[in-house]
Formats: structure tokens, sequence, C-alpha cells
């Protein structure tokens, strides 16, 4: 079968943010795959810096959509989990990104210079309803499901308080009603690294330098909380880089008397790549609507929030996560259950951190697989308060490779 796929921009005209502001024009960068059939329509939801370049694309080449690969190739496509020749799936980058939705680094047409820090402040609910409206474009009504990971998982459980009619079935992969103290906190520090950057200049940098150096630090910190302890012991231990991992000078004579590590290595390559492809501002905007969603604001509960959603949500977790925790996923399981919404919490035993549901597409791929085509009741689906291996359908490795 041809196997469609399209990458485009649409301008939704005028859109006022949930702060209150309004901009001219609304440029959201989509992609899809697959053909709609009127019922069979995926919605996926990107984590905090990703692209709506989700699946990869036989017409593109590796740079598509500013991002270096496709986020989740391994889960979405023909004849993967989310088969994309069975459903007509679409992602798109979320507004205040730098991956061709418009935000702080788009040209304000009033002035002909990019937004910078003029860009209005931007919500979890924002992103939402912007989708929505895209949807409305492509002639889409209800969703078949809504799947999102990380704040794409917020960005699920949004859509399910805000448009409970238009979903029949969610998932919220490695995901939580609201973020907890301590990734507040650590968050806080990311951008403020941004903004102590010599290079920021009140966020309007475009015609300078980009405050890079700061962009770096945010993303440093962002990748340890991805990170469990487990597997930076196992990645890095406290071992030395080699001679040949690249260091700037050390940055103070003393620090030539200490060994370079392997993590610092690690971190530095990360930042360094990151830096080259994403926009600090946007950093700001994205963490800030992550750091805002409470499921239960404007409600009086979890549950309440939950309450008119007649579908079914598959809330799946990872236990090596501590930036989303199991915990979490249970508290949002348990808010399901008692606002009387269909739920299952498959909990995954992985020490791989938060970046579980990017990295191991071979126990993430079932579980949505079966939500897609047969709900809650689907085989490799378990409602589990403890892993229990036997509890997993078997993996069909070809499923997972290119």
């Amino acid at each position: 079968m041809h196997h469609m796929t399209t990458q485009d921009t649409i301008d939704l005209g005028s859109f006022t943010f949930e702060c209150g502001e309004s901009i001219p024009t609304l440029e959201v960068a989509y992609e899809s795959y697959g053909e709609f059939t009127g019922d069979n329509a995926v919605l996926l939801c990107h984590a905090l810096t990703g692209s709506a370049h989700v699946a990869r694309r036989p017409d593109a080449g590796d740079g598509t959509a500013g991002q270096a690969r496709a986020w989740w190739g391994d889960v979405v496509g023909p004849g993967k989990a989310i088969d994309t020749t069975e459903y007509y799936v679409v992602c798109a980058n979320v507004p205040g990104s730098c991956y061709g939705t418009t935000g702080p680094s788009s040209t304000n047409p009033d002035t002909g210079e990019p937004y910078g820090t003029d860009f209005p402040p931007v919500t979890v609910g924002d992103w939402t309803r912007a989708q929505r409206k895209l949807l409305d474009e492509l002639g889409v009504g209800r969703l078949h499901a809504v799947i999102g990971g990380s704040v794409g998982a917020m960005n699920v459980l949004d859509w399910l308080r805000r448009y409970p009619d238009d979903v029949e079935r969610a998932a919220s992969v490695a995901g939580a009603a609201r973020l907890d103290a301590q990734c507040l906190g650590l968050d806080a520090i990311a951008r403020r690294a941004i903004t102590a950057d010599p290079n920021w200049n009140g966020g309007h940098y475009y015609d300078g330098d980009p405050p890079e150096e700061g962009l770096a630090r945010a993303r440093q910190i962002g990748h340890v909380m991805y990170l469990s302890k487990a597997s930076m012991g196992r990645k890095f231990g406290r071992r030395s880089a080699g001679r040949e991992a690249a260091r700037d000078e050390p940055p103070d004579a003393a620090a030539a008397f200490f060994p370079y590590r392997e993590v610092e290595s690690y971190l530095d390559y990360q930042a360094e790549k990151f830096t080259d492809r994403f926009d600090a501002n946007s950093y700001l905007y994205l963490t800030r609507a992550m750091d805002d969603f409470d499921l239960s604001a404007g409600y009086d509960s979890d549950a309440d929030a939950l309450a008119a959603f007649e579908g079914e949500l598959l809330v799946c977790s990872f236990t090596g996560d501590w930036h989303f925790t199991v915990e979490q996923s249970d508290a949002l399981a348990d808010a399901c259950r008692e606002a009387g919404v269909a739920v299952a919490h498959h909990i995954i035993d992985s020490d791989h951190g938060h970046d579980a549901f990017l990295v191991e597409p071979e126990k993430i791929g079932p579980p949505l697989s079966a939500l897609l085509a047969e709900g809650l009741s689907g085989r490799a689906i378990s409602d589990t308060e403890e892993p229990d291996e036997d509890e997993f359908a078997p993996v069909h490795t070809s499923l997972f490779s290119d």
C-alpha cells in the first residue's frame, strides 16, 4: 500500500492565548502519516523539545523539521505498533516551540522582528486548543486516540478535560497530573541559567550571539533529570573520559589536576548538540508551560477534571523514572477510578529513567498497539500494581526493526 505522509504548515489565523494576549497569525507545523477514513485519526503529542517529526519519512532526509531523528520512529510507521497503514496519525509542533510552529523566534508581522520575549506566555491548554483548530482544518472531528509522552502526556490529559467528547481512547506515557516541587525547582534553575547568560539580552538576542552557554547548562540539568541513578551508574560510573574526549580548556588551573569524567563528557556533548538545534526562548516558554500544568486547576480534583471523559485511558509508567514517577501515574489511575473513567495502569520495569519512553520502544509499543486495536481489554495491557514479567505479551521483534 502506498504510504502517505504529509509535512506542512497551516495558518490558523489570529490566536488568543489563555493569558488573554493575541497574535495576528498562528502557523502550526504538522506531519501526518497514513490516510484518514473518518474514524481512524490518532493525535500524537510530543515532549518538551520534540517536533512534529515523529516517524521516519520515505521522502525526507534525516533533517526533517529541524530535528535529527524521528522521535518515535520505532513506534510509529507502517507495520509498527502505531501502524500508519491502519491509522491516520497526526503530530503537530506546539505553539512556543522553534520547529515550524509560531514561537518566540518567529517574526512578529507587526514589527518585522522576531517576537523574542514579547511572545505571549504559553500554556499546555494553548497547545491543545491549537491542535483542535488544526484538526478542524484537516476535517478530523472525533479522534480514535490521543497519545503522548512526558509533557505530551499532560497535553493528552488536557484533551480529556477540555474536549472529553472528542476522544475515544487515550494514553498517558510517562506523564503526571502535575510536576512535583523537586522538578519545579530544577526547571527554575535551568531557566535561570539561560536568563543569566550575558548574551540573553532580555530574550532579544536574534541579531547577535544567542545565549548558548545558558541553554547548554539548562539542557544538562534536563538530561540528568531524564536519566536514573541506575542508568547513569551503568553508563558512566566514575570513569574518566578517554584522552580523545574533546574538552575545552579546564575552567581553572586546579581543575586540570582532576579527571574529566565520562558523565561530564556526555553532558557536554549532549548540550553542544542541543544548542545547535533549539532556541533558548522556546526552552523558557515550554518548561514554564509544563511547570504550570495542573490537571485539577479549575476543578475540585483530578477526578472531577476527568469525569466527563467517557472513553478509555491507558496510563504507562516506568519504574526508573523519577521525573514523572510511577506513583504519579498511580495517583492519576486512582483519580480515573474515582471518576468512573475506564483506566489501566501499565507499569514497565525499566531502569532507564524518564528517557525510557523514547529508548525502549519494544516495551511501550505493544500496550499502545493493543490500546488502539482492542482498547483496555488488549492482551498486551495489564493493570498491575507491581510489574510481573508474565504479564507482558511477547514482543514481535520485527515490529521494531527498520
